[in-house]
């Protein structure tokens, strides 16, 4: 079985506060779970939405692509 976090240890996780990801709750941007009345996001869904989010670096050059 999958480890499930409380969100006080996904905001520790992403360097945030907890309002962060019970944002993210709200807005149905992360899966999560319900036991009880307790939420709990799978660990594959952290790392997902830090995949989905990550920023590549542009390439170093002249940004328009002309010839200097």
């Amino acid at each position: 079985m999958e480890r499930l976090l409380k969100v006080q240890e996904v905001a520790v996780l992403l360097g945030t506060t907890v309002r962060f990801p019970r944002r993210l709750i709200e807005e149905r941007r992360i899966t999560f779970v319900k036991v009880g009345r307790h939420v709990r996001i799978p660990e594959r869904a952290v790392e997902a939405f830090v995949a989905a989010n990550t920023v590549q670096p542009r390439r170093l050059g002249n940004p328009r692509g002309v010839a200097a």
